[in-house]
């Protein structure tokens, strides 16, 4: 069957801004791509405790690694974004695959720290290139409903990552790290959807220079220095959303094995619901942005994770599960709603605004992981969560950010 068919390709594309039905074919395919690429992803977070004692590593080799991962899929989002913003590259999401399908091969075979280390830069340039484009294509299938499109996007990626934890408690866990390998089947898997989408996505960029763009007057009236500041906003408040992820993405599963003594396996399980919940939240954040307003779901999404961030290092084992549950729901809202946010306050530049915020969460994610191993090694683990949990307090800054919406409620 050709592109044009599965796609609707032939199917004219309206004025941005305009509000109608997405196309479901591109953004559900988009969608399940993204789930495809960050499930590989996240079992390098999963195995994190295989990886620690077969290879006799600290809390601060873990972290390095996963800085090394997230550096490389962050520095270079914003440049590849900009870039395709006014050059389209309809097939690049599939050639970041290909990296992330290098990666993960390496990752099963790796000999020694350093090889680890290669392989996880691998993963993560392959997915500096994959999420600029890939956001774009999902605004494109939109149909005017951003919101909504960029959720079920970054759905598909928040439950791919947490599929991460279950097969590696089920595949990699009891059949050891070559077993690794074998998820190279779904990063082919991904190649193809991704080659086919591509074909969708050159007609829509061939019409771009056609449509009349809808033009935000509220945010065309700020100058450049209020402009400025909002970014800045955006960016404390993205900083302090993902270094809390971070402390839970990458030592959730020690902080549960250390202070209740818990397996591996168990651990993972507790991890899945976090990540879960995760998934959960991000697919209402984006939909509820589009009818009451972005700046709202932003203030209650980082704001008020904090009575939750501030009770977890007390909590008890069942309270624990519970009380990550709820931040990941309340935290995980955000996102959407921020990436939106950020492509009205820049119109024109959806890639590189998609590419800053997604670098930046993997890079803070990076930083994060690696600070926080060195604080978790020089005074233990449960520490941590103690510290972190006064971040999501930031989102105070909130305040700053100017109205440039008009909600659009339900009718």
């Amino acid at each position: 069957m050709g592109a044009s068919r599965e796609f609707s390709t032939s199917t004219p594309t309206p004025p941005e801004g305009a509000r109608g039905r997405p196309f479901v074919g591109p953004l559900t395919a988009i969608s399940f791509s993204h789930m495809l690429n960050d499930m590989i992803q996240s079992l390098i977070l999963a195995i994190y405790p295989l990886l620690k004692s077969g290879f006799h590593l600290s809390f601060s080799q873990i972290g390095v690694i996963t800085l090394t991962y997230q550096l490389a899929a962050s520095l270079l989002q914003p440049l590849i974004g900009a870039y395709t913003d006014k050059r389209p590259q309809p097939h690049s999401t599939a050639i970041g695959m290909m990296f992330t399908l290098c990666g993960l091969l390496l990752l099963s075979v790796a000999p020694s720290y350093p090889v680890l280390l290669l392989a996880a830069a691998l993963v993560g340039i392959g997915s500096s290139i994959f999420h600029p484009e890939s956001s774009r294509i999902a605004r494109l299938a939109s149909n005017g409903q951003h919101g909504l499109a960029q959720s079920v996007f970054q759905v598909g990626g928040s439950l791919g990552t947490a599929m991460g934890p279950l097969l590696a408690a089920a595949v990699v866990l009891p059949y050891g790290r070559g077993s690794v390998a074998w998820f190279a089947l779904v990063a082919l898997l991904a190649i193809y959807v991704l080659w086919r989408i591509g074909h969708w996505y050159r007609v829509q960029a061939a019409l771009a220079p056609k449509r009349k763009r809808a033009l935000n007057t509220a945010a065309a009236a700020l100058s450049k220095r209020r402009v400025g500041a909002a970014v800045a906003v955006l960016v404390a408040l993205v900083t302090s959303k993902y270094l809390y992820l971070s402390s839970l993405n990458s030592y959730y599963t020690f902080y549960l094995i250390t202070k209740f003594h818990l397996s591996v396996q168990q651990s993972q399980l507790y991890l899945f619901a976090f990540l879960f919940s995760v998934a959960v939240g991000t697919l209402v954040g984006g939909p509820i942005g589009d009818r009451i307003g972005r700046k709202y779901v932003i203030w209650v999404s980082i704001l008020g994770a904090a009575p939750f961030t501030l009770l977890l290092p007390y909590a008890n084992l069942y309270w624990s599960g519970v009380l990550t549950v709820i931040i990941g729901l309340v935290l995980s809202s955000a996102f959407s709603a921020i990436v939106v946010y950020g492509q009205e306050l820049l119109p024109g530049r959806v890639g590189m605004v998609a590419g800053l915020f997604f670098g930046l969460a993997f890079g803070l994610g990076g930083v994060g992981a690696a600070v926080l191993g060195h604080v978790a090694d020089a005074t233990g683990i449960e520490f941590v969560y103690r510290v972190c949990a006064f971040l999501p307090l930031l989102g105070l800054l909130t305040v700053f950010l100017p109205n440039i919406e008009t909600p659009r409620r339900a009718t």
